[in-house]
């Protein structure tokens, strides 16, 4: 099944590419692999939720936005391998060999402990839109604060 297809399936399309924040583009390729920044969660250009998990944001709510964030990342990927290859960002998603890494940031409330929970849904959107080359190696890192107060980001290291 194409990327296409199971975005659709899922209800899906791939969002615009964020514009960056500051000095740096949203992905870069270096050999076999592609590295995305940093995506915040955005939608239409906005971040609808701020603030710290486990205490303004909650923790499923949270996961919901790392998906989006995933997605942004996707999206980003896609631009990338459609720039550099020709066609479209949905149809150059297709060309991912596999996600090799996935590192999350959680901005998290002092006790919070749950980041892994709240990744997982940058994970689950991985695996549902890529199949097995979706399935990664993760890492979920709480922290003190994100980028205008968003309370996830993640960023992809893929296989093209």
């Amino acid at each position: 099944m194409s990327v296409a297809e199971r975005l659709a399936a899922l209800g899906l399309s791939l969002p615009a590419v964020a514009a960056p924040v500051a000095a740096y583009v949203p992905a870069v390729r270096s050999g076999a692999h592609v590295w995305t920044s940093g995506q915040l969660p955005f939608v239409d250009g906005a971040l609808a939720v701020t603030g710290k998990v486990g205490a303004d944001v909650d923790p499923d709510a949270a996961a919901d936005l790392a998906r989006t964030a995933a997605l942004n990342a996707l999206a980003a990927v896609g631009a990338l391998l459609a720039q550099e290859e020709g066609g479209d960002p949905v149809a150059a998603l297709d060309r991912v060999r596999r996600v090799v890494k996935v590192v999350g940031f959680v901005a998290s409330a002092p006790t919070f402990t749950g980041q892994p929970g709240v990744v997982n849904g940058a994970s689950l959107l991985l695996h549902e839109v890529l199949g097995d080359a979706g399935v990664h190696a993760r890492s979920a890192v709480g922290v003190a604060v994100l980028p205008l107060d968003a309370p996830v980001e993640v960023e992809l290291v893929v296989e093209a």
